[in-house]
């Protein structure tokens, strides 16, 4: 199979042909339809996550066609078209057993404990417990741009957040994570403040229903900014970057008793960053990690999506080839451009 393919950190990765995967007996091949970048294969590439052993293949937001399948496989045949949580449950542990397989111990991540999605064929374990099924109205493109940061957001806005009518969410960068919390808490009825360092991101969240932008770049005070628009404070607000300087005013602009949900990841020299837990403590502040959506959770966001409530395809900025993606993946800390970018030509 062709496939991107990195033997050292931070060297540039190649285009390589590489033995195809075989199924494991409780998992599947999937030929890759689409594929999406993402700022975790950005962490992964840079050394950052301690799960990925040398030589690598990254990619983790994925959707295709099955086409082979191991014995023990029962719920999905060759030509199922399906996705895949980039958190995936072993269906066995007491954690899997509670429904929560994306904290499952002994989890199984395409891209990071395994071989990903950068190819034109990926291996997925535990098939049974974590594939999930396509409509034929979702396209490739679409389905893998919910694999990691949609998936991730919904859990964050909808199961965390309890974000309801009428609240006030204040999402802190509206890169990919961010534009999918805001749209989907438009959806939810609430009222998004986007918060970004960018003019041009900002008028795409208003676009995906932000009532109100704030550019850090121009505010002395980020907190009191979202506190002044929304009359005393955010009752749901999401870090979407992964930084210190969000995480903190992410916190800082709730209200009493509101809910922080730290979506975007802090690894490597931000992994241990500075809150303001005086607040935290005198407000009853509510303090929530976000790590991917299970499985079966995945039937109401994709009801949301058919019935056309929300519309992840917006975000799609670029559709590039396997190729593309290298100098892409080598830049994503850079942030730059609107919306993601989905490899859909190998």
């Amino acid at each position: 199979m062709k496939a991107m393919f990195y033997d050292a950190f931070e060297k540039a990765p190649e285009i390589r042909t590489l033995p195809d995967p075989t199924p494991s007996e409780d998992g599947v091949v999937i030929a890759v339809g689409a594929t999406g970048l993402c700022r975790s294969d950005w962490h992964g590439w840079m050394g950052h996550d301690p799960d990925i052993k040398l030589p690598h293949v990254p990619g983790h937001e994925l959707a295709g066609k099955v086409v082979a399948t191991g014995k023990g496989v029962m719920s999905f045949k060759i030509g199922d078209r399906v996705t895949v949580p980039f958190v995936s449950g072993c269906g066995h542990c007491s954690e899997c057993h509670s429904g929560n397989q994306q904290v499952c111990p002994n989890q199984f991540q395409p891209g990071f404990t395994h071989w990903g999605s950068f190819a034109e064929y990926v291996a997925i374990d535990y098939a049974d417990t974590n594939l999930v099924q396509l409509p034929d109205s979702i396209d490739d493109a679409t389905a893998a741009s919910l694999g990691c940061r949609f998936a991730t957001s919904f859990r964050a806005v909808v199961d965390h957040a309890r974000t309801g009518p009428g609240e006030w969410i204040a999402v802190h960068g509206c890169g990919g994570v961010g534009l999918s919390a805001i749209m989907i808490a438009t959806a939810l009825g609430a009222n998004a403040v986007g918060i970004d360092l960018s003019d041009e991101k900002l008028a795409f969240a208003r676009e995906c229903g932000a009532v109100a932008t704030i550019n850090a770049s121009s505010v002395a005070d980020v907190p009191e900014a979202v506190r002044e628009i929304t009359k005393g404070g955010a009752h749901v607000s999401i870090d979407a970057l992964g930084h210190p300087v969000t995480c903190f005013n992410s916190i800082k602009n709730l209200r009493r008793r509101g809910r922080h949900v730290q979506v975007g990841l802090m690894l490597g020299e931000y992994a241990a960053p500075q809150i303001p837990m005086a607040q935290v403590i005198g407000h009853e502040l509510e303090i929530y990690g976000s790590h991917g959506m299970q499985a079966w959770r995945y039937d109401a966001m994709l009801s949301m999506l058919t019935s056309g409530k929300i519309a992840p395809q917006k975000l799609i900025g670029r559709r590039i080839t396997l190729e593309e993606a290298i100098p892409g993946l080598m830049t994503l800390d850079r942030a730059e451009g609107i919306g993601i970018s989905v490899i859909t030509q190998f």
